[in-house]
């Protein structure tokens, strides 16, 4: 690939580009598997690494007529279809036109040349060659993921664990040496949407690992922050937060008691479990505030939005579909309670590009807790990356957005999308000097800061 890919020919923007790659990787919100890492087994083959993983892949082939039996993937039961890996291998390839235009045509091609070396075009024809030569690279030792994680220079990489989660890969992790580190962060979306069908029983959970009874609201969240502290000692920064809405509801202690009962007896409406994740979604800012954890925010999604795939294959498997959010009056009681709090912290993320200027700049940029998180999910593209930096970064500034997230479970395109994004800031930044927009003096000073700096002391990394 030409080296000055995305950057243009503008010598400024390979100046800023090699200031940016100087620096090494800060993931502070993805979704790789910490019992992958800990295992630090091989990869088995390039379906499991780069297909199986990735929901924008299957998504992609799902939406041309390729069922997720035909691509192999495991349902709810632990079953899967016969179809071997080569045999997906070859539909990937068959339709690897399909992702001309998309992000995922970039992080894969770019997997392609900069993790295997391989330098042709995937075919049809070459789908062997390309199976078998990731295959054999796969078998070597410093392919291992924990070595390829010092490959990587990666710094700090950040999973995403439940509410009752064990932590025993971090565990394990914090013992090795591989050139990095992996911390845990705290979803407690589990027990605090009562409207997923296993949420009695993660309630439950959260009270058998914590040792405190959840059977009251005053005990939930004293389980809840016992489960925060442990998290913190286990190395976490940060909190997630999945939430359909970013609807905050601030209720007396008595009337959040009253709502959570109702609950969880069974009598309530889904009018009152919708309330009840907003009351919830305002109690983690205030446990913010009183622990430091930094709390990502990242509503909009309609999940699970087919029946079918949900009920077979689970969630997480690509049919989440964005819907139109705002911010603004939903997050007014919980910014009027910590929003100025010296000890809270917020990253804002969103699936509508509309609230970027109407909402999220004007609000990042009066409110010291908050900073902007790149785009993300679809729009985390060259184009996506150009129209937020456009719509935020006159109200906003640079210094109220954080780096660059990937959000990623397929761990080999950590690094690939992280160059990508310094590509795309760093001719940003060019274009903006030639402009008269910014001097070059100033741009050297924000490549440092957009590369690494922003999320190292916002994430407290």
């Amino acid at each position: 690939m030409h080296k000055q890919r995305y950057l243009g020919k503008d010598p400024l923007a390979m100046e800023l580009y090699e200031i940016m790659s100087s620096f090494p990787i800060l993931s502070p919100h993805g979704h790789v598997s910490s019992e992958m890492l800990a295992a630090n087994r091989p990869f088995t083959n390039a379906v499991d690494l780069l297909i199986t993983p990735d929901h924008y892949v299957t998504r992609m082939l799902h939406s041309h007529g390729i069922t997720y039996d035909q691509l192999g993937i495991p349902k709810i039961t632990g079953t899967t279809s016969s179809v071997s890996a080569r045999e997906v291998w070859a539909i990937f390839a068959a339709n690897w036109h399909l992702f001309l235009g998309t992000p995922s045509r970039v992080w894969i091609s770019e997997t392609f040349t900069e993790i295997f070396g391989i330098s042709e075009e995937l075919t049809p024809d070459r789908a062997d060659y390309f199976f078998d030569a990731i295959g054999e690279k796969l078998a070597q030792p410093e392919f291992l993921p924990l070595a390829l994680f010092r490959k990587f220079n990666i710094e700090v990489l950040a999973t995403t664990d439940a509410t009752s989660d064990s932590l025993v890969s971090h565990k394990k992790l914090a013992t090795l040496d591989f050139g990095g580190k992996v911390l845990p962060t705290f979803r407690p979306d589990d027990v605090s949407d009562p409207s997923r069908p296993d949420w009695k029983e993660k309630i439950a959970q959260l009270a058998t690992v914590s040792g405190i009874a959840t059977d009251t609201f005053d005990g939930l969240l004293n389980a809840l922050r016992r489960q925060r502290a442990f998290f913190k000692e286990m190395g976490a920064t940060a909190t997630d937060h999945g939430v359909f809405s970013p609807q905050t509801v601030a209720l007396s202690a008595s009337e959040s008691e009253v709502l959570f009962k109702s609950l969880m007896s069974g009598n309530a409406s889904a009018e009152d479990s919708t309330k009840f994740t907003a009351v919830m979604l305002l109690e983690h800012a205030k446990m913010a505030a009183d622990d430091g954890l930094v709390m990502q925010l990242h509503p909009g999604s309609l999940r699970n939005y087919d029946y079918e795939i949900a009920k077979n294959y689970g969630t997480d498997r690509g049919m989440d579909i964005p819907v139109a959010t705002t911010y603004t009056r939903e997050l007014r009681d919980l910014l009027n309670a910590v929003g100025k709090h010296p000890n809270f912290r917020m990253v804002l993320f969103t699936l509508d590009e509309s609230t970027y200027s109407r909402e999220l700049a004007p609000l990042a940029g009066v409110y010291p807790s908050l900073r902007l998180g790149p785009p993300w999910w679809f729009h985390d593209s060259l184009n996506g990356m150009q129209r937020w930096r456009d719509s935020v970064t006159e109200t906003a500034g640079y210094y109220n957005t954080v780096g660059f997230i990937d959000d990623t479970r397929a761990f080999t395109s950590i690094p690939v999308r992280h160059d990508v994004a310094r590509r795309f800031d760093s001719a940003y930044l060019a274009a903006q000097v030639s402009q008269d927009r910014l001097s070059k003096s100033a741009a050297i000073e924000l490549a440092p800061q957009i590369a690494y700096h922003l999320s190292k002391d916002f994430f407290k990394l």
